[in-house]
């Protein structure tokens, strides 16, 4: 097989002409930046549980790339060109990967609950009255949607028109992939509500297929690309992270992450990010299997 991307978590591999073969490594990144610290078992509940959720979106009828799960931390998908110029892109370009990622927001937490502290973002901007006094956790009164790039080596949001203008998208196909988003994602809240957790967020990316059809790719619904929290400690006021949120949490209560955004808001050179403690190595793997088990209701 012939290596044709190293990503932060997955490698992409040349297998045949009309498929890729992803990888999934026990690397782990946040801020994008990839932790010198390998999590034993991570790859694995990657892919089977994004095999899961390919499984769902099939049942559902809704197109994506999966074709099949050969071991534990590799997959089988369809394959897509990725044009990093976006002006190669157009209305009519067929088997492309759109370069941006779609993210769907259903709580306030994570970076939103930051900006909108911040006043980046008002109340009223993600639904609630004007002059509501945010507080971490509250239900949205409807999903906040954005998209993001994908390509670029940091990820900035766009908005509608400038998502359009870098994707080659139409309207129509923009609204149909944010519909996509929203049946997906309930279809996850459904099935893990029985299992005991709260989605709070998510993102996930897209392409176009031969057809010119739009299809569901790379991964989501993991702990890597989407938010939960345990249910029962929700419900009694306390959100307990159980996504790879609880490895930012720690480089945010470190220091490390302003030491980061400092330096980037400044344009400095980047400081490098440290190993995870060892005994944090062991519960972020734990958390990864534990979580695996309870989206999917697998054993792992």
């Amino acid at each position: 097989m012939k290596l044709l991307r190293k990503g932060k978590v997955k490698e992409v591999y040349e297998v045949g002409g009309k498929e890729l073969e992803f990888l999934f490594t026990d690397n782990i990144s946040v801020f994008d930046k990839i932790i010198p610290s390998q999590i034993s078992h991570k790859g694995e509940t990657l892919c089977r549980t994004s095999a899961f959720w390919f499984g769902a979106a099939a049942s559902m009828g809704i197109n994506n790339h999966f074709v099949e799960v050969l071991e534990g931390n590799r997959m089988r998908v369809k394959r897509v060109e990725v044009i990093h110029d976006y002006s190669k892109i157009t209305s009519k370009t067929r088997s492309y990967l759109i370069p941006m990622e779609w993210v769907a927001r259903y709580y306030v937490a994570g970076s939103l609950y930051d900006r909108l502290k911040e006043g980046d973002i008002r109340p009223e901007e993600v639904g609630f009255p004007s002059g509501h006094q945010v507080e971490y956790g509250e239900n949205l009164p409807e999903p906040y949607l954005e998209v993001t790039t994908k390509l670029e080596k940091v990820d900035r949001l766009l908005s509608r028109e400038e998502g359009l203008d870098i994707s080659g998208l139409t309207g129509q196909e923009f609204d149909e992939i944010w519909e996509t988003v929203l049946k997906l994602d309930e279809r996850i809240e459904r099935e893990v509500r029985r299992r005991g957790l709260v989605h709070v967020d998510g993102k996930k990316e897209f392409a176009m297929d031969g057809e010119r059809s739009v299809m569901v790719v790379d991964t989501f619904g993991t702990a890597d690309e989407d938010r939960f929290w345990d249910r029962d400690q929700f419900e009694m006021g306390r959100f307990v992270e159980l996504s790879k949120e609880f490895v930012r949490q720690h480089y945010r209560n470190t220091g490390y992450f302003g030491e980061l955004y400092e330096a980037r808001r400044l344009g400095e050179e980047e400081p490098d990010i440290p190993s995870l403690p060892q005994d944090m190595v062991r519960q972020v793997s734990d958390l990864y299997v534990s979580l695996f088990q309870r989206i999917t209701g697998l054993e792992f």
